[in-house]
């Protein structure tokens, strides 16, 4: 079998575009997990329309990032590493900011969905059992055990090779078509769809700065589709599979993310999702209502296999960013050693021990997406950046998949909306960031986001200066084409 060279052990060729397709599957799931929260703020016409412009915006961006993995095919690790190629000549430290912004976005997946799907196994077959306990900080229930035991369980399904975490998502990607087929279509087959279940509460809850704070945490979702852009290393044909992989997960989830707000929000209305104070359990409601208590019960098995789904890919992805980070050069080396079955299984388990963590330290799913989302949306910023600074300082670089030059203005405007969400949503409305007024989750979770960056720019500093032993530069030179890379420009081998 071909394969990339990276280090002492390589990672394998083995991905076709439609397996990179296939991990993007797990954006529905990322969508499932948010939307109830989201038709309680908006209103589900509020959610619609939101939801729509959020992933308008994805598959925009999308279209860019395929430009940029086909720059530097060898790079292992998202979008951020892009950033941080663009970057590093005018200030180093953009890099490991975004780099590891992109990866703590990535890795919380895990506890929110493995929380999410606790929540609906509990109310679908338990809900009788209403047990919780706390112990300090951390909080032990039924739907944190079942998540804790969903994180463990996709962690071993990665950590022995590539092809089994691919056709694990084979599997939980069909099961999820199921259900998102029955939410987007059946509601007009029955007759259960109503015009009057549509409602506008933009206005009466906040406005503008209420919607640019959804659109915010919307980035988390929408713009999950450039995960396969991770595995451009992995893809047999690079160029090729890459930029197919990255349109179809585009194409794909863009019907998904109008039609399953639509049809949710016109089946139940916004005051049946508002009731739900978990704003999960109400999807039994939806395919009772729908199918049947029976035929419910089934669907909702699935949408729990979808979920597990979104935690699969992120631990894909967030490992393997984490391995990429280090292989730049911007965190500790231990990360950069791809285990026996050529993947990294030590950035997986990290991921594994965060996620537990954090599952049981926080209170609800908006709570760990706020820790997450500055440095996610950050990163999203510094890619996009990262187009226009390589269109105009590497000119020369080669571009197999090279975007018409009206696409530079395109992204500045892309980078200009995605950095108001994130001064919105991650500071001033948030909640007590100087003294202004927010919207529940709370500053102290985005200071919380700020402490994981601040790790980041430590973790960097060793790395250079005790690991590396080199003096620690602001800006570094960079090679005009690939022919002008030499040793001194790449970072050296780790040893497994």
């Amino acid at each position: 079998m071909a394969t990339a060279e990276v280090e002492e052990r390589q990672l394998l060729k083995a991905m076709t575009w439609w397996d990179g397709f296939v991990v993007a599957l797990a954006n529905p799931g990322f969508l499932i997990a948010a939307l109830g929260a989201s038709i309680g703020a908006l209103g589900t016409t509020g959610a619609f329309v939101l939801w729509s412009i959020s992933i308008t915006l994805g598959a925009l961006q999308n279209n860019i990032h395929a430009e940029l993995a086909g720059m530097f095919p060898s790079k292992s690790g998202g979008i951020a590493l892009y950033a941080h190629e663009a970057w590093r000549k005018y200030l180093t430290l953009i890099g490991p900011l975004a780099t590891f912004g992109y990866w703590i976005g990535w890795s919380v997946v895990l506890s929110i969905n493995g929380l999410v799907a606790g929540t609906l196994i509990q109310a679908e077959w338990f809900s009788d059992t209403t047990w919780a306990d706390s112990a300090g900080t951390f909080d032990v229930s039924l739907p944190i055990l079942i998540g804790i035991g969903l994180i463990i369980l996709v962690w071993a399904f990665n950590v022995f090779g590539v092809r089994p975490a691919v056709w694990f998502g084979y599997v939980t990607g069909g099961l999820l078509l199921l259900p998102a087929a029955v939410l987007m279509f059946m509601p007009y087959i029955t007759g259960d769809w109503s015009g009057d279940n549509m409602e506008w509460l933009i206005g009466a809850n906040g406005g503008l700065a209420l919607a640019l704070v959804w659109l915010y945490f919307m980035c988390w979702s929408s713009y999950g589709i450039e995960v396969v852009a991770t595995f451009t290393p992995e893809y047999h044909d690079t160029e090729r599979d890459t930029a197919k992989a990255l349109r179809s997960a585009a194409l794909f989830s863009g019907v998904v993310y109008v039609l399953l707000p639509l049809g949710v929000g016109g089946t139940l209305g916004t005051a049946a999702v508002a009731e739900d104070g978990t704003f999960i359990a109400f999807y039994k409601n939806a395919f009772d209502a729908l199918l049947g208590n029976t035929l419910g019960h089934v669907m909702i098995a699935c949408i729990v296999g979808g979920l597990v789904l979104s935690m699969n890919t992120a631990t894909m992805d967030g490992s393997r960013a984490l391995f990429g980070i280090s292989r730049d050069g911007m965190t500790l080396r231990w990360f950069g050693v791809l285990n026996r079955h050529h993947v990294p299984g030590r950035a997986m388990t990290l991921d594994a021990i965060l996620n537990i963590f954090l599952i049981s330290a926080f209170a609800g799913v908006l709570e760990i997406l706020a820790v997450s989302n500055v440095g996610y949306v950050f990163a999203t910023c510094t890619a996009l950046s990262a187009f226009v600074l390589l269109r105009r300082d590497r000119p020369n670089w080669p571009r197999p998949i090279r975007l018409p030059n009206y696409w530079v203005p395109i992204a500045s405007v892309l980078f200009l909306i995605n950095l108001t969400f994130l001064i919105v949503g991650g500071f001033l409305y948030s909640g007590g960031f100087l003294g202004i007024e927010g919207y529940g989750y709370g500053w102290d979770k985005t200071r919380t986001g700020l402490l994981v960056l601040l790790a980041a720019l430590l973790m960097y500093v060793w790395r250079h200066v005790v690991e590396d032993k080199i003096p620690l530069r602001l800006r570094e030179p960079v090679p005009a084409t690939p022919a002008e890379v030499t040793p001194t420009t790449q970072t050296a081998p780790t040893r497994a």
